[in-house]
């Protein structure tokens, strides 16, 4: 994701890469006393990386009193904490998927759970690359969360996640009533879709009072 977001960037006038960072270069940064100019200008901090990078992430932002973009799924309540604290200082925006497309998917999940009640079985079945390491994903999570804000619960033995091949991502929730099924899927055909998404969503982020923000909050943006 770094280097989808580097090239993607490269190709939007509206956006400039102030530094890159691998594993263990936040650590380097931290031993230096002053923060080197370019970095100072950074705007927004964008992490795709681990649970441990984004605790270095919440570092940086801090420090640099920049926006925080945290794409990182599978957070430990130890870096969720850190992000709790760190809002009241920077915007913070923590989104499982960084898709505007996938962000009105979860709307209209939403509304159908509102709208369908219990009169419908609901499943979900999320498809990922065999190398995707968490299950259920991330965004299948914030879709579960979803149909709870709908007012609808759906048990873990409903939702199912599928490890194949190299597939980018492929969510669908399934209503299944008398003599009809309804199914809301989004299904992302390249990494890109990511990127955009989180540079998009940077944008919106940078100058923002501190505080929790939602990719939703950009509707419109």
């Amino acid at each position: 994701m770094g280097q989808r977001i580097a090239a993607c960037a490269a190709e939007d006038p509206g956006v400039r890469i102030a530094a890159g960072f691998d594993r263990g270069d936040a650590a380097e940064l931290e031993r230096q006393p002053s923060v080197p100019p370019t970095l100072a200008e950074a705007r927004v901090v964008i992490d795709f990386s681990t649970d441990e990078g984004t605790r270095d992430a919440v570092r940086l932002a801090r420090r640099l009193r920049a926006g925080l973009l945290v794409g990182t799924t599978a957070l430990s309540p130890a870096t969720l904490a850190a992000l709790a604290d760190a809002e009241r200082e920077i915007p913070v925006m923590v989104c499982a998927n960084t898709s505007l497309g996938v962000a009105v998917a979860r709307r209209l999940v939403a509304e159908a759970a509102r709208l369908l009640g219990d009169a419908y079985d609901v499943h979900l079945v999320e498809t990922h690359h065999t190398k995707k390491l968490d299950a259920p994903s991330g965004t299948a999570l914030a879709l579960v969360a979803s149909l709870r804000d709908g007012g609808r619960e759906i048990p873990d033995s409903n939702v199912v996640a599928v490890r194949a091949g190299d597939v980018v991502g492929d969510h669908i929730v399934q209503f299944a009533g008398p003599g009809e099924i309804i199914r809301i899927q989004h299904t992302a055909t390249t990494r890109d879709l990511f990127a955009r998404g989180a540079l998009r969503a940077a944008r919106w982020l940078a100058g923002r009072p501190a505080g929790r923000y939602r990719i939703e909050d950009t509707f419109g943006a």
